[in-house]
């Protein structure tokens, strides 16, 4: 292992990737949603291709329903870098052009969560991460 980095298994894409600080933020989100907050990792998918302006961006975690329509979007910063309003409003952004309803935004210690309200172009939050179940 001399002159590699740390690895470690992601079982949403189903192989070892380098285990940096964000990624740490990613893995221990998506098990928290897959073991608390019910959400199935058949329906989830990482570092999400997306097209915002025509510009290629990548959302960390995404949850679809059923129909394959995105509902939640995480985003996952480093546990060094603190979650602001920029986090949100990138989060935010990433969530025109789909169906998603809740943005979730951590860096391994602070988590936010808020539900998308597009009428009013606006974000309010949630007391806490609801479960899969409460969102469909």
């Amino acid at each position: 292992m001399h002159g590699q980095s740390k690895q470690i298994f992601d079982s949403i894409r189903k192989r070892f990737v380098a285990l940096t600080p964000e990624e740490w933020v990613r893995q221990h989100v998506i098990s928290y949603l897959i073991n608390e907050k019910n959400f199935p990792a058949s329906l989830m998918a990482v570092e999400m291709p997306l097209k915002l302006n025509k510009l290629p961006k990548r959302a960390d975690v995404v949850a679809f329903n059923k129909d394959g329509k995105p509902v939640v979007l995480v985003e996952c910063k480093a546990p060094a870098v603190a979650v602001s309003q920029a986090s949100f409003d990138q989060a935010a952004r990433y969530c025109l052009p789909t169906d998603i309803k809740i943005i979730i935004i951590t860096n391994g210690i602070i988590h936010y969560c808020a539900e998308i309200d597009k009428i009013n172009c606006q974000y309010k939050f949630l007391p806490e991460i609801p479960f899969y179940s409460d969102m469909l």
